[in-house]
């Protein structure tokens, strides 16, 4: 929608502008199984009086200035336009509601974009398998934004009038050294180090040092391509379990040698003997940049000043993760992958990453950075997320809800991953362009074999 800009618009962020761009369009999509049937009105009464249906972003029209400049426009909401009631089953022919569920968000990932005629969400209710699908487009916020949100209008299975309990505070201090002490002088030299590393890395990345291909490898145009989503399924504490193996070893640690050893098993099985030891798939991982972790109060998130401000505030960080052969203690992959994760935390590449995003809208223009920030996608293999979810069993519209899982529309890679812990699980979904990556069902089972091997690789080292 191409108009004159009025003095009442708010313009888009860069980072907002940039998920607007045709490669790099992106559209989040949040599934929640409820346990019992989906009273229709009462769902749409609910969103009309939960802070979606208050926010700006989602009570706004897209809309673009005469100069191509994108501006949010205040505008009424009207729900029934939002809500989109699907009576039926939407595949006849899969009786696992969570399959047919998959293939329905699946489809919705590739070439089916929100219509910018409305505010840019929309919320489906697959009312014959007891699921609700949120569609928001990334340009509103990011997994930390949208997912606060959500959870301001859910309410506690234990108690119906309270929120639901967020990521407890953490009261425990660091010991702080004087800022001339060695210790301080060597931990900023060599985070200055590994800063300058990894953004020259993240840089060359963008532009053209690639992965070398493999059975998991996407590319130029592969965003088009039909997709699958599979789930894979973990047990927290199982991976806390695996944490106890390795001193300060967190969870985001043990997820990304779940994903080392996943993939390499499965890479095994599509092409034994193929691959060199140690080869090289490198992620892009999302860090969240606002002061507190995890998810936030909504009423903060809605203060400009705040330092957990709405938005989409987050860096980028390059993870790789390295191919071994089968056989190997499984425990190694934890290792290898805490070693490169505590490396990234000592960096500031996650910081610059965002920086250097907005600089570059700045110098260069939307486009520019939209085709550079596609070329670093075309240019690894993966991409993934972690969102810590609610703590405990959360009601929606007074219904239970028993699963939370979180995906995105289509990118150039083939392979993208996307985990929510809810009270005591972790589901990743796991989407595929098909036509690479034909099984993900198995590859989610490679995963969750793995968390296994490690959980019973650390309580046998516990015992020695």
């Amino acid at each position: 929608m191409a108009c004159q800009a009025t003095f009442s618009d708010e313009p888009l962020s860069p980072a907002g502008r940039l998920f607007l761009q045709r490669k790099t369009d992106v559209v989040i999509h949040c599934i929640a199984r409820t346990k019992n049937p989906i009273d229709v009105d009462g769902a749409k009464a609910t969103i009309m009086s939960s802070p979606m249906g208050e926010h700006p972003r989602f009570c706004s029209l897209l809309v673009r200035d005469e100069n191509g400049f994108e501006h949010w426009r205040k505008t009424r909401l009207d729900v029934d336009r939002h809500v989109i009631v699907v009576k039926n089953r939407v595949n006849e022919d899969e009786e696992d509601d969570e399959v047919a569920v998959n293939r329905y968000v699946a489809d919705l990932s590739v070439s089916s974009p929100l219509s910018t005629d409305k505010p840019l969400w929309e919320v489906h209710l697959l009312t014959a398998h007891k699921h609700v699908v949120f569609r928001i487009h990334h340009s509103l916020g990011d997994g930390i934004s949208l997912m606060s949100m959500l959870m301001a209008s859910c309410r506690k299975v234990s108690d119906p009038d309270a929120l639901p309990m967020m990521v407890p505070e953490k009261t425990t201090e660091k010991r702080r050294d004087s800022p001339w002490s060695f210790g301080s002088m060597w931990g900023f030299f060599k985070m200055a180090w590994l800063t300058l590393v990894f953004v020259l890395e993240f840089l060359l990345r963008s532009l053209f040092v690639s992965d070398r291909k493999t059975a998991v490898s996407g590319g130029d145009g592969v965003e088009l391509w039909p997709r699958k989503l599979a789930t894979a399924k973990f047990l927290l504490d199982d991976m806390k379990e695996v944490k106890k193996a390795i001193p300060d070893t967190t969870i985001n640690d043990v997820l990304f040698g779940i994903v080392s050893c996943g993939l390499s098993r499965y890479l095994d099985h599509r092409t034994p003997n193929a691959l060199h030891e140690g080869l090289r798939m490198t992620g892009v991982a999302m860090v969240n940049l606002r002061a507190k972790p995890g998810l936030q109060e909504i009423s903060k998130l809605m203060k400009d000043n705040s330092e957990t401000r709405w938005g989409n505030r987050f860096g980028v960080i390059l993870l790789p993760v390295f191919y071994h052969k089968s056989g190997n203690d499984p425990l190694e992959y934890l290792k290898r992958a805490k070693v490169m994760v505590d490396r990234k935390k000592q960096s500031l590449e996650a910081y610059f990453s965002y920086r250097i995003g907005d600089l570059i809208v700045t110098l260069l223009g939307i486009k520019y950075a939209s085709l550079i920030n596609y070329r670093l996608l075309c240019n690894s293999t993966f991409t993934i997320s972690n969102l810590i979810g609610p703590l405990e069993d959360i009601t929606l519209s007074g219904n239970p809800i028993s699963s939370i899982k979180v995906s995105t529309s289509s990118l150039p890679q083939a392979l993208t991953m996307h985990m929510v812990s809810y009270a005591g699980k972790a589901e990743m979904q796991i989407l595929v362009a098909k036509d690479i990556i034909p099984d993900p069902e198995f590859l989610a089972k490679c995963f969750e074999d793995a968390l296994l091997e490690m959980k019973v690789a650390a309580m046998e080292a516990d015992k020695a």
